[in-house]
């Protein structure tokens, strides 16, 4: 989950390292470092904190100029975030510095193994002793990049590796497994990073990095081999979106912006969808209809936010096919030993793609038998990859830690993918599959109905800026809306917050009802499952009587609610399965505007980071 940048060109490395990070800062913000390669030397500094602690540094202290050079920055793991701790390491000639995301195992023995012969190990990092081996390598082989894969194949673990050497000042090489790593291809220039962010302001043609290669990044090409030096395969592929997507456009938050963004990406995610006879199609889901039809349970997997979006899927796969369906927090999925064979299709969410826990599950899918179909925003990422079918959001970049866009987006694709199961095992006739189709391409323009009407919203949340806990509840598709709504506000307040399904309130909760404290009720629309309705509302009769004060969300139209709600919250009235594409929004502008109100940071919140890439 940390952030790397390396570069190898014309241009000051140092300019496009730094540059690079402020785009990759989301991934890790514990401490930043940088080194370059200059007049045969190698210059580095790093700093703890956050990455202006070392643009300050480097103000004061600054490095000579030089066209190679990386630079990383930290989401710590092994040993706290201090300077000694932060990246780039260096062997102890100072000549050989590396930077590292993931997580080594089998560090402390190789560290044992440096000690006895001499080497000394200055940082608590599993980092560190890569650098220390890869010198020996490199005096070994007089190649950097073989050095490298000599080194990768004594390490266990999930890592990416990014290393330079004084003595090759044009030569840059990386290596990953199981963690993100992508080539930025220039002319006369070239990039690696954890993420095309880093890079997409000057080139938007990508290179795939697959499991276990190595790559070695000179000006006028790159070159990719496996961990054993054979030639690897690769794939190029162009970024769909520019550097200024990636930039604040004004707002004083990436997470505001991203809020702001939700109704076009949730109409991009549903762009194309529909062929000229009207049926649905899904063109990057390969997996032949023959094997869906025989598909005789769906499980999916995913963590966070992707898990939410997962619960509210699960209840649309099945109204919409009656297929069993499981939703399964994916750290957890494969060791309680989970039943899979060849008539299973599971489906992995995950924003980034290269979430560890949900790469993991997939895998143990995989190897049971099972399909896997990726929903996932980010193109060229390792889940897609090792997955039979994806379908992407496209949401384009997500820059705030905590998600927004993706989400809804999620939720968009966790419809079709619903749907397309209905039409392809009859289910569903077409002209519903259209209907439920049109059903969501209206919902853009209520997402954006609701964003004009959240300024009661942002008041309320600075009303209760000093509370220390605010409960969520909800009922079917609401319930998933309240956990979403109890996260978003544990990320980003650093509050108590917890959701509920209402109609568990009065098996034990209920007990935490006292006077004044704020519950968010989510309501179900009173037309169709309107039993869930009335329960609801009696739901906000108890808790009202019990002193709480009510923030009801509710659809227009709905006036059952009225006399008990303290705060009233009004949404479009949608169809029950998509309601929450609209009941959610309130709930990340109010998280977002109370995170301000109590001087908290939106974008970066303590201890957290955008892509979980270790388990």
């Amino acid at each position: 989950m940390c952030g790397i940048v390396g570069y190898v060109g014309a241009q000051s490395a140092l300019d496009v390292v730094i540059a690079g990070l402020k785009r990759l800062e989301y991934r890790g913000y514990d401490s930043a470092g940088v080194a370059v390669v200059a007049d045969g030397e190698l210059a580095s500094t790093k700093k703890a904190g956050k990455l202006v602690n070392l643009e300050k540094q480097l103000v004061s202290h600054p490095l000579p100029p030089g066209s190679t050079g990386l630079g990383h920055t930290r989401w710590a793991t092994h040993g706290g975030p201090t300077d000694a701790n932060a990246h780039p390491h260096l062997d102890n000639t100072g000549r050989v510095a590396v930077v590292h995301n993931g997580i080594i195992e089998n560090f402390a023995v190789l560290r044992a193994e440096l000690a006895d012969r001499g080497h000394r190990l200055d940082s608590e990092t599993d980092t560190e002793v890569t650098a220390h081996l890869l010198a020996e390598e490199y005096a070994a082989a007089g190649d950097l990049a073989e050095a490298m894969r000599r080194v990768c194949r004594r390490l266990e673990g999930a890592f990416t590796l990014v290393a330079v050497h004084a003595d090759v000042p044009d030569v840059v090489v990386g290596a990953r497994r199981n963690s993100p790593l992508v080539v930025g291809v220039g002319e006369g220039e070239n990039f690696l990073a954890s993420d095309v962010a880093a890079f997409i302001a000057h080139t938007r043609s990508a290179i795939e990095l697959g499991q276990d290669q190595v790559v070695e990044l000179r000006r006028d090409g790159v070159t990719v081999t496996g961990f054993d030096g054979s030639p690897a395969e690769v794939r190029a592929y162009h970024v769909d979106w520019d550097a200024s997507a990636a930039e604040k456009g004004g707002y004083d938050y990436f997470m505001l912006k991203e809020i702001a963004e939700q109704p076009k990406a949730v109409a991009d995610t549903l762009l194309g969808r529909i062929d000229a006879s009207g049926s649905l199609t899904l063109d990057e889901v390969r997996i032949p209809a023959s094997v869906l039809r025989e598909v005789d349970k769906v499980v999916i997997v995913a963590c966070g936010t992707a898990y939410h979006a997962g619960l509210i899927a699960k209840l649309a796969i099945e109204h919409w096919t009656r297929i069993p369906c499981e939703t399964e927090l994916a750290s957890e999925f494969r060791y309680r030993d989970p039943i899979l064979d060849q008539r299973t299709l599971v489906v992995a969410i995950s924003q980034s793609g290269e979430t560890m826990d949900t790469l993991m599950a997939l895998r143990h899918a995989r190897e049971q038998g099972a399909k896997v179909l990726a929903i996932c925003n980010t193109n060229g990422s390792t889940i897609p990859r090792e997955s039979d079918a994806v379908l992407y959001t496209h949401a384009g970049p997500e820059v705030a830690v905590a998600s927004t866009k993706a989400f809804l987006t999620q939720l968009v694709a966790c419809y079709l993918v619903a749907l397309y199961l209905g039409q392809v095992r009859g289910t569903k006739w077409g002209d519903e599959v259209g209907a439920v189709v049109r059903e969501l391409s209206d919902i853009a323009g209520a997402v954006d109905a609701v964003l004009e009407t959240m300024e009661p919203v942002r008041a309320l949340a600075r009303s209760l800026a000093d509370k220390n806990t605010v409960l969520f509840l909800g009922r079917h598709v609401g319930y998933p809306v309240a956990l979403e709504g109890a996260l978003k506000l544990k990320e980003l307040a650093y509050m108590h917050a917890e959701g509920f399904a209402a109609g568990e309130l009065k098996h034990g909760p209920i007990a935490l009802i006292e006077k004044d404290l704020p519950v968010v009720v989510v309501v179900p629309s009173p037309r169709g499952r309107s039993v869930l309705h009335d329960k609801i509302v009696s739901n906000i009769q108890e808790i009202r009587a019990r002193g709480a004060r009510t923030i009801v969300i509710a659809e227009e139209g709905d006036q059952a609610v009225v006399p008990y709600a303290d705060h009233l919250v009004r949404i479009p009235a949608t169809p029950t399965l998509l309601q929450p594409l609209v009941a959610t929004v309130p709930l990340q502008v109010f998280a977002c505007e109370l995170a301000t109100a109590r001087g908290n940071e939106v974008d970066q919140p303590r201890n957290l980071a955008k892509s979980v890439t270790v388990e």
